[in-house]
């Protein structure tokens, strides 16, 4: 005689069905997390597919007010948050280029730096959760599986020992079905944390790619374009001063 999950939930016990509320509970959290995740996700990749050309345009027409224009008014996008940071670290030497130094592009990217692991940890926020269900649910599935068959053969000892397979069959449905329940708990969330740890890596090497072609816009238009910087004196001073010392014999 088969008997539904409905049949089955009711011929359990305290523990069983408090071990199925805690999984409950578990899905729940890992599956809110993820609609989370996926809505802050996307909601970055939206931004930045706007923000990224017209950024690219900006540099190359050497317009860096307008692009830390534009930085500023991106809130949501990964890629926005961290090159705005870098902008906004050089913004107040723009009105006067020739004292941009090697010291200033350093402070620059020390601040892409810090806004990278600052974003970076915030689209990490929640993974752990994802986690924590895919790794401990079938243990607690487990946990009420060891227990149904505990309960089911001390039930068969009570009885002298003379219960049949049937007698006891129900019991170890039971406790099988808290296994199951924990399978299906735990293989949705490995998956969910797999594909957003594989999104935000990608989101990361965006985030990377973008701010060094963004130093290394700054690097050139330092020692090229704006010859007369400070760090290209130093240079060109320290280089006269080799090349005129005294030439040994």
């Amino acid at each position: 005689m088969e008997m539904s999950l409905i049949e089955l939930y009711g011929t359990m016990g305290p523990f069983a069905k408090g071990v199925v509320w805690t999984m409950v509970i578990m899905s729940l959290l890992s599956w809110t997390q993820a609609f989370q995740k996926w809505w802050q996700i996307w909601q970055s990749q939206k931004e930045t597919k706007k923000f990224a050309p017209e950024f690219s345009r900006f540099l190359k027409e050497d317009q860096l007010d307008g692009a830390i224009r534009l930085a500023e008014k991106q809130k949501r996008s990964h890629v926005a948050r961290v090159v705005g940071e870098a902008l906004a670290e050089v913004k107040p030497l723009l009105r006067d280029r020739a004292t941009i130094t090697a010291a200033d592009i350093n402070s620059v990217e020390r601040a892409v730096e810090r806004e990278m692991l600052i974003v970076a940890a915030e689209l990490k926020r929640g993974l752990g959760i994802m986690a924590t269900t895919g790794a401990t649910a079938p243990f607690v599935g487990l946990l009420g599986t060891v227990m149904g068959i505990v309960n089911a053969f001390t039930g068969m000892a009570a009885s002298g020992g003379g219960g049949s397979l049937a007698s006891v069959s129900a019991g170890i449905a039971e406790a099988l079905i808290t296994t199951a329940f924990g399978l299906l708990v735990a293989i949705p969330a490995v998956w969910l944390y797999n594909y957003f740890s594989t999104k935000i890596d990608f989101l990361s090497v965006e985030m990377t790619y973008t701010s060094k072609e963004l130093i290394d816009y700054l690097i050139k238009s330092v020692g090229s374009e704006f010859g007369r910087s400070i760090f290209t004196k130093e240079f060109q001073t320290q280089k006269a001063a080799q090349s005129s010392g005294p030439i040994s014999h």
